[in-house]
């Protein structure tokens, strides 16, 4: 009976769970609220140190790296940034959302995600977030992490994004897993409002890399609906967390185990909402982290 149960999706509360956390590798809310959405955040702000300060004992940014022309729109900046959080042990990896892949979905326009490339790990990923994670990647990214990591072994990765961030992210945590950087059991991936990043293969490739890996979506957040699911095989990986209605503190979700699980937000009827994908926790990300995330 438990394996038949393990096909659906489990109803948490910040109070408990009811089946047990090892099923599902130990999502909990105060993690994804307190601690990722901060360093999710902190990519907006043109100096992340500040939340680093806000939030945690004893962090430290490593860089910040911004890329002008970085993907299909020429004005598009991306940008990222590496710290290490000496206090939990961890190297953090995040990445922000930009003002021109909002633009896109703003406009509907479905032609930028045409083009797809072949993935390291398996599968194919939108040749749109494949090479803004490239470029973001050898601007310097790459060389910070080898740092990071031969400074602090053991430490665990936290991988991290809102928007295009989060596919950025998605494919940031696949790729080190894929080129043997770190292995998968180290890494934590966390992301809000993610994109469908790649087909079908490329998700279930993401799947088997990972134990830890949450795309966080909040209620009827247009952008995880993007690309459609018809449009060349775009598919999300699992596990999706779903809040339905609020993110307050107590709020319930959802945890589906399905790469797409229409008992989460894949069987909303409408998914139009470009406010619910912009505040996340009660928080506008950007703004928030444009603060200080005080």
């Amino acid at each position: 009976m438990l394996k038949l149960v393990t096909l659906f999706c489990v109803i948490y509360t910040t109070y408990g769970l009811v089946l047990p956390a090892s099923m599902l590798a130990s999502y909990t809310d105060a993690f994804a609220r307190n601690q990722m959405l901060a360093l999710a955040s902190a990519a907006y702000s043109s100096n992340p140190q500040h939340c680093l300060t806000s939030k945690f004992t004893n962090a430290q940014l490593k860089r910040q790296i911004y890329v002008k022309n970085c993907a299909a729109l020429n004005s598009d900046v991306c940008s990222g940034y590496t710290a290490a959080l000496h206090a939990d042990k961890a190297i953090v990896i995040s990445f922000r959302g930009t003002q021109g892949f909002f633009q896109l979905i703003s406009e509907a326009n479905k032609s930028v995600f045409e083009s797809q490339m072949s993935w390291i790990a398996g599968g194919k990923v939108s040749k749109y977030f494949g090479d803004a994670f490239s470029k973001v990647w050898a601007a310097g990214m790459k060389d910070d992490v080898a740092s990071l990591l031969a400074a602090n072994p053991g430490y665990e990765v936290w991988v991290v994004g809102h928007s295009l961030g989060g596919s950025l992210a998605s494919l940031a945590a696949s790729y080190i897993i894929g080129t043997k950087i770190v292995d998968g059991s180290r890494v934590k991936l966390v992301t809000y409002g993610e994109p469908r990043t790649g087909n079908k293969d490329y998700a279930h490739a993401h799947d088997g890399q990972l134990a830890y890996s949450y795309r966080v979506t909040h209620n009827r957040d247009v952008v995880p609906h993007v690309p459609n699911e018809d449009f060349m095989g775009y598919y999300h990986n699992k596990y999706e967390v779903y809040y339905r209605e609020n993110m307050k503190d107590g709020a319930k979700f959802t945890i589906c185990d399905g790469d797409e699980d229409s008992k989460c937000s894949d069987g909303l009827w409408v998914t139009t909402s470009i406010d619910d994908h912009l505040h996340y926790f009660e928080k506008d990300i950007s703004a928030w982290g444009d603060k200080g995330c005080n």
